[in-house]
């Protein structure tokens, strides 16, 4: 380590906060309320470390500006200041803290003692070994970036699929992707990939967490690591190690590529972002960043014992929304993935936090203002997972009107559905339809909700019909993690079996689950691989599990099942029916279709329409619904009216086939059938069937058909 006298520095400015570089040095920028002294340090090839004292400091940051530092630095902080743990100060200048609004991490973290401001077997110590031989470094970036003619898609919701993938298990066994691009941005935004997503109709992928993150000292002991990515530490960077290049900031260049070429083939990259907590975790956890640098301004701290952090993550801390310093970390990271990295939208984990100003969830909090005001987040995709695991955490419908939702009743209804639950139909009508019971009082439309079966957390598609039960013990933890009730049914064997029966229902559940999805109202999420049959044998938490068992397993994909998505998917693609913008009233549309028919119209298998015993009967598991093309009130760009063919859907999750009546002629003279998920595949040209015929549906099984048009 060399002396500050060895390196020039200038005043600089306050902000931009961060590391910024102008072409002829770069600017350092960070604040602490708390802070005595900050120490710049930086780092040469061999490890190497200069410090040099940041000399100026308004409105609480701290600032200076280095000549000929360029892009490709490493550099980190040291904090002088209060260490008071008891009065939530936790200060160590022995401890190098990685900068908050770093662009690029170089490097990860080597878990020893260093890292940790107290002695381990004693938490009321205080620990002085230095910290820079095990911790990651902040890095200078290039900011410049070739984008050529990049705009984003800027897809409609009603319009959007999206598709939820890991960067590395969506890429690393693919055999058309070069082994060094294999579970990398690069990877991602490989044509095989892109080719692969439009073939489906998907137009918006959302990545899992790609900020850069820290792997559990918990896992690594036990010989895992943290695959999911779900505890960031730098909510600016991507992280290094979903990069093929491994110069130390490459990894922006390399993410900038990606969206690049996704935007190109019109595909939007949505980000699951995490700004719930930290790495950091509770007390006992490493002081690696914002702990060391203010921490009672960046966390949510227990009121009469500041020593303890606020948990209502389940991971240890709670970022301090009520702070306007912390607040400003949000915004200007979001600000920053939309502006300079060109993303389209975000999926916030546990996003109920993000309303915690005080104790209750509060969808009128600092944070939901600032993005309402915002003229850059405001104007992209912003979507909650509306939940955390705090008191009142569950608040599926009730974020801000601009807001949409992963719609985790969506999920529970379809799954008890088609596994046979009883008094599930009534429910099961309002999800297919867009959940206006959730949603339209808020003034929101159908696309709030964001409709998915399946996601990483839990069950993927395949397994959702082939276990009961969770089989986690691979993570090390006698099967006690995971969600244990998952509205699953294994069909009658539990995991694989050479049985022909339980396979072919297996197979058909999946393709009604998939059909169910890309017909309802609402914005569908399709969860990575499903559409190949993959499966984690049975293990509904692979979080821990960076290996084959949560890879997609490209090499023995479901065919079938891959044309049956796509064809699907072309269908809702073709027919806006099936992507409505307004809820459906089930009111005459007397002055947009002949004889006054309703936008929808529910109907018995006999083919009249369902009276209030029907919904009402516990046992009821058939019903066939009526969508009126001439009925829909939605516009196209040049305000023409939108109308399209009509369908009827008939749904039988019963155990034997059901005789449907088609319905009668006042709805439509001829019927197509356009889709049935008794068929393995699809087949086209079936003649015409006239209203009032009886056809019979096969048992858990949906039958679609198109209203012939009148020649």
């Amino acid at each position: 380590m060399t002396q500050s006298d060895a390196v020039e520095i200038w005043p600089g400015k306050a902000y931009p906060l961060g590391a910024t570089y102008d072409g002829y040095g770069t600017n350092f920028s960070v604040y602490s309320e708390v802070a005595e002294r900050v120490e710049l340090c930086l780092f040469d090839a061999d490890g190497t470390e200069t410090r040099v004292t940041l000399p100026e400091v308004d409105a609480f940051v701290w600032h200076g500006l280095v000549p000929n530092v360029e892009p490709g630095q490493r550099y980190g902080y040291r904090i002088h200041g209060p260490y008071d743990p008891a009065n939530g100060q936790r200060c160590n200048p022995n401890k190098l803290l990685v900068d908050p609004y770093a662009k690029a991490i170089d490097g990860q973290f080597q878990w020893d003692q260093s890292l940790f401001g107290y002695n381990f077997g004693d938490p009321d110590s205080r620990n002085d070994d230095d910290s820079a031989a095990s911790m990651p470094k902040s890095v200078v970036i290039n900011p410049y970036f070739d984008w050529a003619a990049d705009r984003s898609p800027r897809h409609e919701y009603a319009d959007t699929v999206i598709y939820e993938a890991h960067v590395k298990g969506l890429t690393q066994t693919h055999p058309d992707i070069p082994e060094q691009m294999r579970g990398t941005y690069a990877g991602v935004g490989h044509p095989a990939i892109i080719e692969h997503l439009k073939s489906l109709g998907v137009n918006a992928i959302e990545l899992m967490p790609v900020h850069h993150f820290a792997n559990d000292s918990t896992l690594i002991d036990k010989g895992l690591s943290n695959y999911w990515g779900y505890n960031t530490i730098g909510f600016f960077a991507p992280d290094g190690k979903y990069s093929s290049n491994t110069t130390p900031g490459g990894q922006v260049q390399e993410f900038k590529a990606m969206v690049r070429a996704l935007h190109e083939a019109d595909i939007e990259v949505i980000l699951d972002v995490v700004y719930n907590h930290t790495a950091e975790g509770n007390h006992l956890g490493p002081t690696i960043s914002f702990r060391g640098i203010d921490n009672s301004a960046y966390y949510r701290l227990v009121d009469d014992d500041a020593r303890y952090y606020m948990d209502y993550t389940g991971t240890g801390n709670s970022l301090n929304v009520r702070n306007p310093h912390a607040l400003q970390l949000i915004m200007d990271s979001l600000r920053y993935w939309v502006t300079e990295m060109h993303v389209d939208g975000f999926r916030f984990d546990l996003a109920a936090t993000l309303a915690r100003e005080f104790y209750d969830v509060d969808r009128l909090s600092s944070f939901f203002e600032l993005v309402q005001q915002d003229p850059t987040v405001s104007q992209v995709k912003l979507i909650a997972e509306p939940w955390d695991v705090g008191p009142g955490g569950y608040q599926v419908g009730n974020f801000p009107p601009q807001w949409t939702e992963w719609n985790g009743k969506y999920r529970d209804t379809v799954r008890d559905y088609w596994r046979g639950e009883p008094s599930t139909l009534d429910e099961f009508a309002s999800r297919l339809t867009g959940s206006a019971d959730l949603y339209e009082h808020t003034g929101r439309r159908p696309v709030a909700s964001i409709n998915f079966i399946t996601a990483h957390d839990g069950f993927t598609l395949r397994d959702l019909v082939s276990y009961n039960e969770k089989h986690n013990e691979a993570n090390g933890e006698d099967n006690n993690d995971g969600e244990s009730h998952n509205r699953s049914w294994n069909c009658g064997a539990e995991g694989p079996t050479d049985d022909p029966a339980v396979n072919e229902l297996r197979a058909r559940q999946q393709r009604n689950l998939l059909a169910t999805l890309l017909l309802s109202q609402g914005v569908p999420m399709i969860c990575h691989g499903d559409e190949l049959g993959r499966t984690q044998q049975g293990n509904n938490n692979v979080y821990c599990q960076d290996n084959e068992l949560s890879w997609i397993d490209w090499a023995n994909a479901d065919e079938e099942l891959i044309e049956f998505t796509r064809h699907v998917g072309a269908l809702r693609r073709a027919h806006p029916v099936f992507r409505r913008r307004r809820f459906f009233d089930g009111r005459p549309v007397r002055q947009r279709a002949a004889g006054g028919l309703p936008d929808i119209a529910w109907l018995r298998p006999d083919g009249t329409e369902m009276g209030d015993a029907d919904w009402d009967s516990g046992f009821g598991k058939s019903v066939a619904v009526f969508i009126n093309g001439n009925g829909i009130p939605d516009r196209d760009a040049r305000g023409q009216r939108i109308t399209d063919d009509s369908f009827l859907l008939c749904f039988n999750a019963h155990h034997e086939p059901i005789e449907f009546t088609l319905a009668a002629s006042e709805f439509g003279e001829r019927w197509e059938p356009v889709l049935y998920t008794a068929d393995a595949v699809q087949t086209d040209g079936t003649k015409p069937i006239d209203a009032g015929q009886t056809l019979p549906v096969e048992a858990r099984s949906i039958l679609v058909l198109r209203a012939v048009p009148s020649s």
